[in-house]
């Protein structure tokens, strides 16, 4: 599995993006899961639907509007709209992109727009109802891994990339609006403080979870903390301010903790709040559940 996102309708829907070889080669497939209906084969989760495609999937992201669809950004530079109430195909395809998508978000305000981000260094504004894209953006020099809107405006996102910088923008603008030199490597994650608009949170191949303040963006506000190996994907808690999870190539899940990091700017990191480490393989996902804290 290469992502997993819980739905903003249903407390115990999951949809996970899974690829073949790591999404190197081969097919895809689409997985949704009830966790309110475990099945024999699995007592965690009964399997809803699959839909399978021909390349890798990479990334999810809910529509804020329909609570049965989705979006799927793929490996052969693909973004496809499902519905679950139908059965096989997507309802709408788009390929506007050169290389793979690795990331799409749906914006949490407007709610009528989604954003992809693209290892042809684009990131790029989509709507349901158009067979195009509404803007593109190309700032960036090297792949773009994530473009994630603002949890409180519907025209402000962030972007990170492989040039080892965190960029926001507005919607309405065709250059960025603030560059941050975030990391000594390729920045693969980042998400928005979910109670302070002007706080983001990065990881890079460079091992560090770093917090960094919008209106001080010449320097961190904290180095959150490390992984072994490069962070794949963060999330900052919908529950709490301070709470931030993080999962990389180490095989491990970690959950630190914003506040003692930021009391500890200027020496080493504090060692994290828990690590969860019985994967057997890469971490590539994570998300934590609007409805139920903890989970």
């Amino acid at each position: 599995m290469l992502c997993v996102e819980y739905s903003p309708f249903f407390e115990h829907r999951i949809a996970c993006a899974s690829a073949a070889n790591f999404g190197i080669v081969g097919n895809g497939r689409l997985w949704i899961f009830n966790t309110a209906a475990p099945g024999p084969a699995n007592p965690d989760a009964a399997v809803e639907r699959t839909y399978d495609t021909q390349d890798g999937l990479f990334d999810i992201a809910w529509s804020e509007v329909h609570e049965n669809q989705l979006v799927t950004s793929s490996g052969d530079g693909s973004i496809k709209l499902w519905d679950l109430s139908l059965a096989d195909f997507p309802i709408r395809n788009w390929s506007e992109h050169a290389r793979e998508v690795f990331s799409v978000n749906w914006n949490l305000v407007g709610k009528d727009t989604f954003l992809s981000a693209s290892w042809d260094h684009s990131i790029k504004l989509w709507s349901p109802e158009s067979e195009t894209s509404l803007s593109t953006w190309q700032d960036h020099t090297h792949c773009v891994y994530q473009a994630t809107w603002s949890p409180t405006s519907a025209t402000a996102f962030a972007s990170a990339s492989g040039d080892g910088t965190v960029r926001t923008w507005d919607a309405r603008a065709p250059r960025a609006s603030t560059v941050l030199r975030a990391h000594d490597g390729e920045v693969l994650a980042l998400d928005w403080n979910k109670y302070d608009p002007a706080v983001l949170v990065s990881g890079s191949v460079d091992r560090s979870v770093r917090a960094w303040d919008l209106r001080r963006p010449d320097r961190p506000l904290a180095i959150v903390g490390t992984h072994g190996y490069a962070v794949r994907r963060l999330r900052c808690s919908p529950h709490s301010r301070a709470v931030v999870a993080s999962v990389g190539y180490d095989m491990t899940a970690r959950f630190w903790d914003l506040d003692a990091a930021a009391a500890a700017a200027g020496g080493p990191p504090p060692p994290p709040l828990h690590v969860h480490d019985l994967h057997t393989e890469f971490v590539l996902g994570v998300d934590l559940n609007m409805f139920v804290p903890g989970r």
